[in-house]
């Protein structure tokens, strides 16, 4: 099946809460999948580069398009890191980030390492 990033967006702005659930790579790989691609699960948000890259994804960088999808790795406190997908305005992963792609204020103060995946 090709890839639908426009029904992937509608997953995750149909499916986000008001608040994080701690369930964002689960609900970014579903909106992935609701797409039309299947990747490869992985425990962590944070691993799922490989995953993406081998679902037809490329890393990225420049201004972010509609359904791209942001890996970030862990910081202290948040092991798992993080993963969150571009609706063409905002991220969203399990919930509506207001401030960016990093998903909290120990993320924004933090700045971990992170890339961008396009799958064109």
């Amino acid at each position: 099946m090709a890839w639908d990033k426009t029904g992937a967006v509608r997953y995750l702005q149909a499916n986000a809460r008001l608040s994080s659930q701690s369930r964002c790579a689960e609900y970014t790989r579903r909106a992935i999948e609701a797409g039309g691609l299947r990747i490869t699960h992985t425990a962590y948000a944070k691993d799922y580069g490989s995953s993406l890259v081998g679902a037809g994804f490329h890393e990225v960088a420049g201004t972010p398009q509609r359904g791209d999808v942001v890996v970030i790795q862990a910081i202290t406190g948040h092991p798992y890191g993080h993963m969150a997908m571009f609706d063409g305005q905002i991220w969203i992963s399990d919930f509506r980030q207001l401030h960016g792609f990093y998903p909290g204020q120990a993320y924004r103060t933090m700045k971990p390492a992170y890339k961008i995946f396009r799958h064109d």
